[in-house]
């Protein structure tokens, strides 16, 4: 009895197992299908990852920490003052950049004395930007400097005014070079955090 066993095993039908295999293979493929429709789209237009590397935007972020980047909201809204924003470095378009925006399209920035003042037609006279958030002393920001944006312009700069290559330096940043907002900080996990950079949540500690 033992044999007949043994030979029943061993003339199993090779077609079953082929089957089989198959059938496994087909349900791994289904699941890579259904995987890249599902998160190509999602990291081409809608989110994707950045590191933040450097200080330019210390102590808001640190470098190392790992962002998700809100790319769809700037297809339906303008960006605001306040924002901060990862583009593409408008002298080598393969480089990233992370800044605040300081100054929107149409506006006149004054640098003086530490304070910045912003000019545009709503405030003829200017209003001084809050910095209150920010800390360290803005030594890079002593001298008398004016900037202007005109359409489709944005003025940035680093929170880590001191340590920042920024606007004040290379000039404006193109609207159709920015990526997205950070809308979510992933890690250290520690700081996880929705919207990490917002004035808001910085004004509120």
């Amino acid at each position: 009895m033992e044999t007949e066993k043994n030979n029943l095993v061993k003339n199993e039908p090779k077609d079953s197992k082929i089957n089989k295999f198959l059938a496994d293979v087909w349900d791994l493929v289904k699941f890579a299908i259904i995987a890249i429709i599902i998160v190509v789209p999602i990291r081409l237009f809608i989110a994707q990852p950045f590191m933040v590397s450097g200080d330019s935007m210390f102590p808001t972020f640190h470098n190392g920490e790992y962002l998700i980047v809100d790319e769809i909201s700037y297809i339906v809204n303008n960006p605001n003052r306040g924002d901060v924003v990862i583009f593409r470095y408008p002298n080598d378009k393969k480089r990233y950049f992370i800044k605040r925006i300081i100054g929107l399209p149409n506006e006149q920035i004054i640098i003086k004395d530490g304070t910045i003042t912003i000019i545009n037609k709503d405030n003829k006279d200017g209003f001084l930007l809050d910095q209150n958030y920010l800390d360290g002393n803005f030594n890079t920001m002593q001298e008398y400097q004016k900037f202007e944006t005109k359409n489709g312009e944005y003025f940035v700069m680093g929170d880590n005014r001191d340590r920042s290559s920024d606007s004040r330096f290379w000039g404006n940043l193109p609207e159709d070079l920015l990526i997205g907002r950070a809308f979510l900080r992933l890690f250290p996990i520690r700081d996880m955090s929705y919207m990490p950079g917002s004035l808001e949540r910085l004004t509120n500690k």
